[in-house]
């Protein structure tokens, strides 16, 4: 077989796991999860901080999301039996916590991360479409320092306890609420928010973390790509909307405009900016929430520590009064916002001016 059709069928394997992915989230929204939210990396890490009790109120967002050790194990178990487990670190990790903090403001100043954004498109929210104009536009920015000689850096193979480290941590947090998983509260012993059963939840995301690392799917290099010639990412996030679509207006769930959507607002102005954040942030850091939980069952320790930004980030919008509600923004949540987004180009600027990239 040549390459170009190797290379081809490649694609069209990762674009049929994409839809996979999509129908998986479908079903967990059919299962319990909150609507449009099957799957949703910065939600689901803030959700997994109450538990943690690194924040208080609202007592109802503390629940430790079983499809986050899901989707890093999927990943991490997939890298085991493929023998392609390679530990990485040592990239500018205080730059990697600091943008995943930002990159969870601003998902939740918005309510979702790029991957969540993707099951509101295909759930029919047009605010979503909204927004995905400023991720664009902040991926467009990120592009735009790259070309000036910006790079996150890169990583390097490192000791295999290391990669381990990132996936045993979140290990252990959901072993410890293992048993009262099996009742529904998790660790903080409180009524939890919406959820999928933790077995459903658990399964589906293994498998969902073990799809996107084989495909590499991350919605920031899809966004990426409107300004190159390859398409092949677009065209699998495509899939992914096509697929959680398909489950969602099938049983009825679907909801095709600007109000009554599910854990949303209709501040267009905010949800612009919100997701440019995000789109820079995740630009400037190497990737989407979810893709970063993926890199981290890979064994990537700087993944981990985007994660453990994430993490805290979604603890410092409850603790701060930054995230927005189905009401609106926040005053807050406007304020850091636009400090996020000065910040995030403050850096852009000076790193690929000083020519410091590498």
């Amino acid at each position: 077989m040549l390459r170009g059709e190797i290379d081809t069928k490649k694609t069209r394997i990762g674009w049929l796991l994409a839809l996979a992915v999509g129908i998986g989230c479908g079903a967990l929204v059919l299962l319990g999860n909150p609507g449009n939210m099957g799957i949703c990396g910065a939600c689901f890490l803030r959700d997994s901080a109450g538990a943690l009790r690194l924040y208080g109120e609202p007592e109802g967002t503390h629940y430790l999301r079983p499809e986050v050790v899901g989707i890093i194990f999927g990943a991490l178990l997939l890298a085991l039996a493929r023998g392609s487990f390679v530990a990485r670190s040592g990239s500018h990790a205080i730059t990697r916590l600091f943008f995943g903090a930002w990159m969870a403001i601003g998902s939740l100043v918005f309510l979702g991360c790029p991957f969540r954004m993707l099951q509101r498109l295909g759930g029919g929210d047009l605010n979503a479409w909204v927004g995905l104009l400023g991720l664009i536009g902040g991926v467009g920015i990120g592009l735009a320092f790259e070309k000036r000689g910006y790079s996150v850096g890169k990583t390097r193979e490192s000791p295999t306890v290391l990669g381990l480290l990132g996936p045993m941590i979140f290990l252990a947090a959901f072993g410890l609420s293992a048993l009262r998983l099996l009742d529904g509260p998790g660790i903080s012993g409180e009524t939890p928010p919406a959820h999928a059963p933790w077995l459903a939840s658990l399964s589906i995301a293994l498998l969902a973390g073990a799809a996107l690392s084989v495909t590499r799917f991350c919605a920031i290099t899809a966004a990426r790509q409107v300004f190159m010639k390859d398409r092949r990412m677009i065209f699998a996030a495509g899939a992914l909307i096509i697929g959680y679509g398909v489950v969602v207006f099938a049983s009825g769930n679907g909801n095709l405009g600007f109000e009554g959507q599910p854990a949303a607002h209709s501040e267009s102005l905010w949800n612009i900016l919100s997701l440019a954040l995000v789109g820079l942030c995740g630009c400037l850091c190497g990737g989407c929430p979810v893709r970063q939980m993926v890199m981290t069952g890979e064994g990537n320790g700087d993944a981990a520590v985007t994660v453990m930004g994430i993490l805290f980030g979604g603890a410092l919008c409850h603790n701060l009064g930054l995230i927005s509600s189905s009401a609106g923004t926040t005053s807050a949540g406007q304020t850091a916002v636009v400090i996020g987004l000065v910040l995030a180009v403050g850096y852009g600027f000076l790193r690929s001016r000083s020519g410091a990239g590498a």
